[in-house]
């Protein structure tokens, strides 16, 4: 028999979120994701920056 993950070893199932849980991770992974794009665009606009100032 194939291992089925959570199954062996009397490994109990994950118990399913809340809807409230849900909503608070999702704006969660939002707000990181808003904070890295910005991270991101701001390092390209100083490595563009650096490319000016070589010339």
């Amino acid at each position: 028999m194939e291992k089925r993950r959570g199954f062996r070893k009397g490994g109990r199932k994950k118990a399913k979120k809340k809807k409230s849980e849900r909503e608070k991770e999702r704006e969660r992974r939002e707000r990181d994701e808003k904070r890295r794009r910005e991270r991101e665009r701001e390092r390209d606009e100083r490595e563009r920056e650096r490319e000016r100032d070589r010339e």
